[in-house]
This record gives structure tokens, sequence and C-alpha cells, in this order.
């Protein structure tokens, strides 16, 4: 089953995916590729897998995505052949990505793949105060790209079957391990 996180930088996506796989057992994470550069506290394999722009542009030529974009001048993309082998190992997949994203895997995995998508909402004024808190201090000029997306994101929540609003990370988490363990019974069923 993958599970898809999903909402505006600083929506708490990435403390949320952390949570469940610290809490649940046989939940896994899957980073995306980037070419964006590393920055403190990201590991490698784990935040993303960090690869430069002539890497990443070779892996597009190669088909080697189900699915990528481009955000704030770097690429994201999702690698085929690390989601087929943990959706092949049993795994529940956890993964965060924007709504272009959500998009374009519900539509290439539906036949194959249990998905259920969850769209974290966070207020806007709540979002602009948590992009200026990050630890890595986004510059006010990328903090204004990241709240200027906060419409187009919020336009595209008829694509997911939860919308939940992150204003209490306990209650989020418990609310969203409820809902994959309820999707994974009725998967079984």
């Amino acid at each position: 089953m993958l599970v898809i996180l999903s909402g505006v930088a600083g929506a708490g996506k990435d403390t949320i995916k952390k949570e469940l796989i610290k809490r649940m057992e046989n939940v896994e994470s899957l980073p995306s590729f980037t070419s964006r550069p590393m920055r403190k506290g990201d590991v490698e394999g784990e935040t993303y897998h960090f690869v430069s722009k002539e890497e990443f542009e070779q892996k597009i030529k190669n088909k080697e995505f189900y699915e990528y974009d481009v955000h704030h001048d770097q690429y994201y993309g999702t690698s085929k052949k690390l989601l087929n082998d943990k959706i092949k190992s049993g795994k529940i997949i956890v993964k965060d990505i924007d709504v272009n994203g959500t998009e374009h895997l519900k539509e290439l995995l539906k036949e194959d793949t249990k998905i259920v998508t969850i769209f974290l909402r966070v207020p806007k004024e709540e979002l602009k105060n948590r992009l200026e808190a990050r630890i890595d201090k986004p510059s006010p000029a990328e903090v204004k790209l990241r709240l200027n997306r906060f419409d187009y994101e919020e336009s595209r929540i008829n694509l997911y079957d939860y919308v939940l609003k992150n204003d209490h990370l306990e209650k989020t988490v418990q609310i969203i391990m409820a809902i994959i363990e309820n999707e994974q019974k009725i998967k079984n069923n």
C-alpha cells in the first residue's frame, strides 16, 4: 500500500512521516530523488536521494521516474525501481509529494497498487510562521515563493481521499495511523 502525504511546504509532512515510521510496524519512507543541495539535517537516502541536475536529467532520459516535477528551480522525482521494490516487499510506503505528483502516481498505479491519499491543511498565517521558524532559515524570497504555491495546492484537494487540518501533531498522527490501519483492513478483505 502506498500512503501519499501532501500539503504545502511547512504543512508537517516530513514530521508526520517520521512519526508514522517510528510508531508503526511495516511502514517505510520512499524518498524522492532531487537536484536540490543538501541542507543541515538532511541524510542521503533518508530525506532524499541527492543527485546533480545533470544526473537527474539523465535519469529522465532513461525513463527512471514514475513522475517528476520542478519546484523552486529544483527537480524532484519518484524512482520506478525503488517504489516497485518496496511494493513487492509488502511494506506500507509513506511518501510525501506535491499535488501534481499525487495526480500522476494515482493515474499510473491505480490498477496495480492500493493508494491512500492524505492532504494536510494549515492556515496560511500559521504556514508563514512555520516557514520562518525552520532550522534551515529560508530567505524571505523563498518564503514568499512557497506561500505563493499555497492557493494552487489548496485548489487541488479534491484529488485526496482524506483532508486533515494539521494544527496538533499528536492528534494528526493518531488520525493518520487509524486511516492506515483501516485502509489496510479494507485492502485485505
